[in-house]
């Protein structure tokens, strides 16, 4: 489960309890509608929980140096590029 069922539990408990005016007779909507806000907002605040701690943990920078086998001042330089020929007429 993740933020977007957390935020879909909200929603569905919402109108279970502000915009279902229905009587059933074996069923508490209100309450039911309650129930799923109060899980959607336990799920939503778990998630954000363990998304922190793991991004506290992600931060490890890895840095690796490669050398060359011989210095760059040694090398030539590279080499004139031609010049522009004209175009034949």
């Amino acid at each position: 489960m993740g933020i977007g069922s957390g935020i879909f539990l909200i929603a569905i408990g919402a109108i279970l309890t502000f915009a279902i005016r229905a009587n059933v007779w074996w069923i508490d909507l209100r309450a039911v509608g309650w129930v799923l806000i109060l899980a959607g907002l336990a799920v939503l605040l778990t998630t954000l929980w363990f998304w922190q701690d793991r991004r506290r943990r992600a931060r490890t920078l890895i840095v690796e140096e490669n050398r060359l086998s011989h210095p760059t001042a040694m090398m030539p330089p590279p080499p004139d590029p031609p010049p522009p020929t004209a175009p034949p007429s």
